[in-house]
């Protein structure tokens, strides 16, 4: 793997993660990056590249708006003993994960009744399988920034799952981003696709934790 510690890992998935989102380019400081997503939201993400306590705290601390997140390579429950008051942590675990990226030598079937399309907007990379009616049935996109793929925003619809459509759509998007150069794989994943993920030969690089600034009680 290209790389030799987590700081490295998140310094190129926050990159490749912002072009995905379509977001600014994030913008560095002492403790890793801020990622500010475009109109309507305007979202603001705070990516910490080594988080400690007193780090954590110190941010938390500062930062009142509403709405704001933060994500740290840590576990929930770490985070969760930093933060400040008006923060929540999110109860499900996440994680980073990376593989060694090559173009495949056995193509993922398409099932029966399936239409894949894949198409580039922006220097993302998009795949979309759709049903026999026209309707949307697992999606996901890559962000290569570099030799770093950025796999991003994949699910199957619910009524299309346990198919190989997952599959497909990790396939489809590694081997476009090899094609173009990428050698190294990351995602942030929720436990719930971590299963999909590891079959398909990614590993956990690091756990993933995301707080989230609530509404202050007192302006309620």
């Amino acid at each position: 793997m290209h790389f030799t510690t987590t700081s490295e890992a998140v310094h190129a998935w926050v990159h490749g993660w912002a072009l995905s989102r379509g977001a600014d380019e994030p913008a560095p400081s002492s403790w890793g990056f801020t990622v500010r997503t475009g109109p309507p939201a305007h979202a603001m993400s705070h990516v910490l590249t080594t988080a400690t306590a007193a780090t954590v705290q110190e941010i938390t601390a500062g930062t009142t708006r509403p709405g704001v997140r933060l994500k740290a390579f840590v576990r929930a429950e770490s985070l969760a003993s930093w933060i400040t008051p008006g923060w929540s942590v999110a109860d499900e675990p996440g994680y980073l994960m990376s593989t060694p990226l090559h173009l495949a030598r056995t193509p993922v079937p398409l099932p029966d009744g399936y239409r894949l399309r894949t198409w580039t907007h922006d220097g993302v990379i998009h795949a979309r399988v759709c049903a026999a009616d026209g309707t949307l049935a697992a999606r996901g996109q890559a962000a290569v920034s570099g030799i770093t793929a950025v796999i991003d925003k994949v699910e199957t619809q619910p009524a299309h799952r346990r198919r190989g459509l997952g599959r497909l759509i990790m396939r489809t998007l590694t081997d476009a981003a090899a094609g173009r150069g990428a050698t190294a794989g990351l995602l942030a994943s929720s436990a719930e696709g971590r299963a999909l993920y590891e079959s398909t030969g990614w590993t956990v690089s690091a756990p993933l934790a995301n707080a989230l600034r609530g509404p202050d009680p007192a302006q309620r």
